[in-house]
């Protein structure tokens, strides 16, 4: 089911709005209009350029662009195909939203260095859509180590000693893994000749003893930013950066680049047949079912609620990798359609937590009782996207959920349901008390005057908490997103994907 590969420079200029607006923003120092313009003109045309190519890749059109020779026979090659649209439209939708947020976020707080901040932003989404559109496993870890060292002064951004820590250990745990993954591309390169990304994978029959350690050293230079467990821990400490960049870290560019990768080292490099043959694909599966239910019991834990959304993110993660893990077609659109709907809901709940903090300082869910009383913005659009990460129809996690656990029915695997519906469970365990709490309990004396936070922060996360229902009842509006993962579901197992 491979579409037609034509040759074009629209993968290329994806790049070139955040490339451009990172430069301009540090020559903006001293004007903050100035810079927060160039932010809000890249994420546009970003977004905009990446857009275009969706209608060609939802067809089966791949488009391409070779740069330069990277090492002998392996080139520096971008590639627009339906998978690499799907992160590449989420990460540069979310960017725009997220510019809105950012502005109104340091601003509200009068937050230092923030043309560092700015740039730091801007260097990650062109990262993030390198990554969407690499077309081979040695472009792939080039812009991946880019977007490792883009977030570092994001996660250090209040420079505290916890920062700092927070810091060294997000580096200590991304750069291994940049060591590992390193290591598995000069690999395959040996084992298969090529490290292009090809659907259904491009390892053949391999020596005795070859498939594990490669396999093993694939999954910790993904697994790492896909916070596998147990290489997990980095994420929940990272949560001491700003919101944004919280938002930035769940929802937009590290850990969905972590599960990206993931899918594109199933479905591209490894294959499912291969996975499948090696009885690979049930560890795989089976690292992931402990994540999911793992993560859940650790966010009911939790009393700060950005260490609670992240564990939640631990948790919800690892849908994506079970899915494709399955190889089954119900499970790879369920798979890769969560890479969206999660995105958008989970940046919705940082957006939420967010506002709460600019408007009242408070970080803890002890702290909210009363408070959609004086938030109901805020609160409503929290219950949206915390019901529909937990299933809870119309909103999109119902959808990708759904198709979940068809996919694990095609392949007979009810254990697989049973840890779906678990954590379905779990979902509305942690996060019902919540917003049960900010309806219905009496509000704190402390909190009169409390109000919605400023627009800034409410219109952005009012509108991703819209696009989450409408991704679960019309999943291919405004954005063909279903589309693309039935296609890229199809190129991977070899047939088409309903």
């Amino acid at each position: 089911m491979a579409g037609d590969t034509v040759a074009a420079w629209s993968p290329a200029l994806a790049l070139v709005p955040a490339g451009v607006a990172a430069a301009l923003i540090r020559l903006s120092s001293r004007a903050p209009a100035l810079r927060e313009t160039w932010s809000l003109l890249a994420s546009g045309l970003q977004a905009a350029v990446v857009l275009s190519m969706i209608p060609g890749a939802a067809a089966g059109v791949v488009l391409e662009t070779i740069l330069v020779e990277l090492a002998p026979g392996v080139p520096l090659v971008l590639r627009a195909d339906a998978l690499g649209c799907v992160f590449a439209a989420l990460s540069s939708g979310l960017w725009v939203l997220t510019t809105v947020y950012s502005i109104g976020y340091v601003r509200g707080l009068h937050e230092h260095a923030q043309t560092r901040y700015f740039f730091c932003f801007a260097l990650s989404l062109f990262a993030a859509v390198g990554v969407a559109f690499a077309g081979n496993l040695l472009t792939f870890f080039l812009f991946y180590e880019i977007l490792t060292v883009s977030t570092y002064p994001l996660v250090i951004h209040k420079e505290t000693p916890a920062a700092v820590q927070a810091g060294r250990m997000y580096l200590a745990y991304t750069l291994t893994a940049g060591v590992a993954l390193l290591g598995a591309v000069a690999w395959t390169q040996a084992l298969a000749g090529t490290v292009e990304f090809r659907p259904g994978g491009i390892l053949g029959p391999l020596p005795s003893g070859t498939l594990w350690p490669l396999l093993g050293l694939l999954v910790l230079g993904v697994g790492v930013k896909a916070a596998l467990m147990p290489l997990h821990s980095w994420l929940p400490v990272a949560m001491i950066a700003p919101t944004p960049v919280s938002a930035l870290l769940h929802a937009v560019a590290v850990v969905k680049a972590g599960v990206f990768g993931v899918v594109r080292i199933v479905g591209y490099v490894v294959g499912p047949d291969l996975l499948a043959s090696a009885g690979a694909w049930s560890a795989v599966a089976w690292l992931a079912a402990g994540t999911i239910l793992a993560g859940s019991l650790l966010a009911l834990a939790q009393d700060n609620l950005k260490r609670l959304l992240a564990f939640s993110t631990v948790s919800q993660l690892s849908y994506v990798v079970l899915g494709v893990a399955l190889g089954t077609p119900s499970g790879a659109v369920g798979g890769i359609q969560h890479i969206v709907n999660h995105g958008v809901m989970k940046i919705t709940l940082f957006f939420c937590a967010g506002a709460i903090y600019v408007a009242t300082g408070k970080e803890r869910v002890s702290q909210l009782a009363g408070i959609g009383r004086r938030m109901p913005v805020t609160m409503g659009a929290f219950a949206v996207a915390a019901l529909g990460l937990a299933g809870v129809p119309p909103a999109a996690g119902f959808l990708s959920k759904w198709y979940l656990i068809r996919g694990a029915l095609e392949g007979g695997q009810w254990p697989f349901v049973l840890v779906l519906l678990a954590s379905a469970l779990l979902n509305l365990a942690y996060f019902v008390p919540i917003i049960v709490s900010a309806f219905f309990r009496p509000p704190d004396e402390a909190g009169e005057g409390i109000a919605e936070a400023p627009a800034t922060l409410v219109v952005p996360l009012a509108l991703t908490a819209a696009a989450s229902v409408l991704l679960g009842v019309a999943p291919d509006l405004p954005v063909a997103f279903f589309s693309l993962a039935s296609r890229a579901a199809g190129e991977i197992l070899g047939g088409v994907v309903r």
